[in-house]
């Protein structure tokens, strides 16, 4: 009895699924409504700044490097620090007991 009424369940929703929000298949054509002065000559408007501020200050020139701050050394090569921890592992510290056999 259980199964019918699920299997009932299922088709009544499928059936209404099917049903429901059908999207038209006709196509249609797409008007863009026209703009009287699109590309009309106008005055451009008042410029105001997007941050708050009223003043706008503005330098030419160059500045020197090193008022940029200190320069930093260009990254080691992957390389490099690959032999270097290979190097170290090498001069570790070796067990001095090794076992074969561990457990049962």
């Amino acid at each position: 009895m259980k199964i019918t009424l699920f299997a009932l369940l299922i088709l009544c929703t499928a059936a209404f699924g099917q049903t429901a929000g059908v999207i038209s298949s006709q196509p249609s054509m797409v008007s863009i409504p026209e703009h009287i002065q699109h590309a009309d000559h106008h005055d451009m408007a008042q410029e105001h700044p997007l941050v708050g501020g009223e003043s706008y200050t503005y330098a030419q020139g160059e500045r020197p490097l090193w008022e940029f701050g200190p320069m930093v050394p260009p990254p080691t090569p992957l390389g490099d620090v690959a032999r270097s921890v290979r190097k170290e592992k090498l001069a570790a510290r070796k067990a001095e007991i090794v076992f074969e056999k561990q457990g049962s």
